[in-house]
């Protein structure tokens, strides 16, 4: 069995943080793969189905960021579960608004929430780092503790979107493939346009075995228009001494 946990703060006041990005994706996974309904327990909030056709078990901890790491190590010894088959969900201050990564161990780089896994289950468990962005130092716990803006959304829903997506790759443990199917979802690449169909090396022969004619045409146009004026030079010259002979009998 697989354990996907997302972090995040339990109650109404803390749903919309950014704090509580990892409980979001962790819901759309749910809601995309028609995962069972939620219940409590291991100190959280769980429900079971299947990504890729492995069973899996999904994790919402109830004890506050701080101490998530309890409801993580009751779920991966009740199912007898090791870290590496462990996924964590949780924001990630040091990456853009939507931007994504995962890996494979690693420190907890200033997360409680990470701090405490480790501390319960130690680092080999993999991280799905989930970019809100840095407001500065001194503004960390009113941002992360803050709601989503209006304005994140149209950031936010397509990455909860291609997360809910592409979790079955995510638990085949190829990070770098399951990035590339993220990407993929998040940023569908553009249809190429039709290329315009080459002529074939037949009609291509065709055209440089076929004469051209046209040079020939107006070769053989000018030499009768030439000939004309000068078949009828000689019966001009006849009329005009026709005409005077008259002319002088008449006189």
């Amino acid at each position: 069995m697989y354990l996907l946990v997302g972090l995040g703060n339990p109650g109404p006041k803390y749903t919309g943080n950014r704090h509580n990005i990892g409980f979001m994706a962790i819901d759309e996974i749910a809601r995309q793969h028609n995962f069972g309904p939620w219940r409590k327990k291991f100190q959280g909030e769980v429900c079971e189905g299947l990504l890729g056709g492995e069973k899996t078990l999904l994790l919402k901890p109830q004890t506050y960021m701080n101490e998530s790491g309890r409801a993580v190590s009751e779920a991966c010894r009740f199912y007898k579960i090791p870290p590496k088959d462990v996924f964590v969900f949780h924001d990630e201050l040091d990456l853009k608004p939507g931007k994504v990564k995962a890996k494979l161990g690693g420190g907890a780089a200033g997360h409680n929430g990470l701090r405490s896994t480790g501390n319960h289950i130690g680092n080999d468990y993999h991280r799905i780092r989930l970019g809100i962005g840095h407001p500065g130092k001194d503004l960390v716990t009113q941002w992360v503790l803050g709601d989503f803006a209006k304005a994140d959304q149209s950031w936010l829903d397509p990455v909860l979107d291609a997360l809910g997506y592409t979790a079955p790759s995510l638990i085949k443990g190829d990070l770098g493939r399951y990035m590339t199917d993220f990407n993929h979802r998040l940023n569908p690449p553009a249809s190429s346009a039709p290329k315009a169909k080459k002529p074939s090396s037949d009609a291509l022969e065709k055209n440089k075995a076929a004469p051209d004619t046209s040079s020939k045409t107006q070769n053989e146009t000018g030499k009768k228009t030439s000939a004309t004026k000068q078949s009828d030079a000689p019966k001009t010259a006849m009329a005009e001494a026709l005409l005077k002979l008259v002319s002088k009998h008449k006189d």
